[in-house]
């Protein structure tokens, strides 16, 4: 990895803002997670003039880029000046588009037989999303969906997508994306680490853990009624770790939910969850970018295999942190999860037989979990 001095300009992290564009950090930092609702990041520049760029405000919206290709679209959240004798030093911060659906509520609304992209467009249009997708097989969107006063725009997203088991989350270039994972990708790389602490690994932490897990999730709930149907009030999905044996089961009361299969789908949501932590891993690797040339990105499927812990398997990638500054190596920090585990429904008939093993033994099917 050459020093980043060395970098070519389109090597570098470029910031791109009201046409103006800056590659030069003294320290950057960009984290992208599918259980952190906004993407963040976060920028250190030495500035050699007084005064700052007028398209450097907060509000402003930016493009994070690598090479050419996008990393994030967002706005600066904070602009930070640090002035001493010897230096003047600019902190630019700020998170991807879901940051207003985070802080913002949404639009009051109540609706019949709307499709789940009409719910997305109407939740997110206000906000200046305009692309919207859906990365799942198939989706439905409640038969009566509403959103009350003080439900964020985020919290409103996260209702309708649970009603398929889903999760929402921002694509690089601003795309809306509700849906899930294609588990049947191959890896996109093997990251490897040998007794002799060889290997392209730099660093790897595996944690083990049954904080927060369950055996069992019942789901209760009730259905609405119509015009031609009378309200429902025993609502029930229940969802079953067969391959956890401790004794810890998990009942959540939910809103109006007009099937019991719609129950279902959501207590293994919750489940599936709580299996997420039961085994992190935690990987630190040289550069940006894959050994094919690809950014690390979540979502990705890497294969692991490290002789100290015992590990041979196929790990999907939950977040990952890229990271640099002048004259510091670029590294990418990734976290990385069982496979198969999060969000299994979204393509049902492309799950991908994983093969492989760590510490504990060999892996378990998502068909363990009912």
């Amino acid at each position: 990895m050459p020093a980043h001095d060395d970098l070519t300009p389109d090597e570098r992290l470029t910031l791109s803002v009201g046409g103006v564009a800056h590659h030069d950090w003294e320290r950057f930092s960009v984290d992208s997670s599918f259980l952190i609702p906004a993407d963040a990041w976060q920028l250190d520049v030495g500035v050699s003039h007084s005064r700052l760029p007028p398209e450097v405000v907060p509000g402003a919206r930016v493009i994070l880029s690598a090479s050419g290709e996008t990393v994030m679209t967002g706005l600066i959240d904070d602009v930070s000046e640090m002035v001493t004798r010897s230096q003047h030093l600019l902190t630019l911060s700020g998170r991807d588009n879901a940051a207003a659906l985070v802080d913002c509520s949404a639009p009051v609304f109540t609706e019949s037989e709307l499709t789940l992209d009409e719910v997305m467009r109407k939740v997110v249009a206000p906000f200046g999303i305009t692309k919207t997708a859906i990365h799942a097989d198939k989706s439905v969107a409640p038969k009566k969906f509403t959103i009350n006063p003080g439900e964020t725009a985020w919290e409103a997203l996260l209702k309708v997508a649970e009603v398929n088991g889903l999760w929402p989350w921002v694509a690089p270039d601003g795309t809306l994306i509700i849906g899930g994972p294609d588990y049947s990708t191959p890896p996109v790389a093997t990251l490897t680490m040998t007794r002799d602490r060889g290997g392209n690994i730099l660093a790897l932490n595996r944690q083990t853990s049954i904080a927060g897990r369950y055996s069992q999730v019942t789901v209760l709930a009730q259905g609405h009624g119509t015009r031609h149907h009378d309200g429902v009030h025993d609502r029930k999905g229940t969802a079953t770790d067969t391959g956890f044996t401790l004794y810890r089961p998990f009942i959540r009361s939910m809103s109006d939910t007009d099937t019991d299969d719609e129950a279902t789908a959501r207590a293994r949501k919750i489940l599936s969850d709580s299996r997420l932590k039961a085994l992190t891993l935690t990987v630190t690797v040289r550069g940006l970018r894959t050994p094919d040339g690809v950014l690390w990105a979540p979502g990705q499927r890497v294969a692991v295999k490290s002789e100290i812990h015992g590990i041979d398997g196929i790990f999907f990638m939950m977040s990952r942190t890229l990271r640099g500054g002048r004259g510091v190596p670029q590294t990418t920090v990734m976290v990385l999860k069982e496979d198969g585990i999060w969000i299994p429904d979204a393509y049902p008939h492309r799950r991908h037989k994983r093969k492989g093993k760590h510490a504990e033994g060999t892996w378990t099917d998502w068909r363990d979990i009912r």
